[in-house]
């Protein structure tokens, strides 16, 4: 009997590249917001994290903050600097921040393609 040589195929999921966009509103939201504190020669940083809450299982957090981790990932953007922590990277990787402005107000946003579903609050996801 032949003998004939098979291939086995396997596909692996193409993760999500481990970085966050900054669209150019976003970066011109997170200067206002930092320039008082630049102005008394400090330069902190916009923090996004992740924590576990919120009405999907998971929450969107943002803070300033002075202090840049080892474990950070920082991301800029016309000189502006957004730090994001090892563990809330992998939630966010290759998600988008943005500024959006509506009539029922503003806020800065996640376009998060890892969120199987989100919350109509805008601020938290589920994975």
């Amino acid at each position: 009997m032949p003998q004939t040589d098979t291939m086995a195929h396997t596909h692996a999921a193409v993760a999500a590249p481990r970085i966050l966009g900054i669209t150019e509103r976003a970066a011109r939201r997170i200067a206002q917001v930092t320039a008082p504190e630049r102005a008394k020669g400090l330069d902190p940083a916009f923090r996004v994290h992740v924590n576990g809450g919120g009405c999907s299982g998971y929450q969107y957090g943002f803070v300033l903050d002075a202090a840049i981790n080892a474990d950070d990932s920082v991301f800029t953007r016309d000189g502006v600097r957004v730090v994001v922590d090892e563990a809330s990277l992998d939630l966010l990787a290759g998600a988008e921040l943005d500024w959006v402005e509506t009539l029922s107000g503003a806020s800065f946003q996640i376009n998060n393609p890892n969120a199987a579903s989100a919350c109509g609050c805008g601020s938290s996801f589920s994975v």
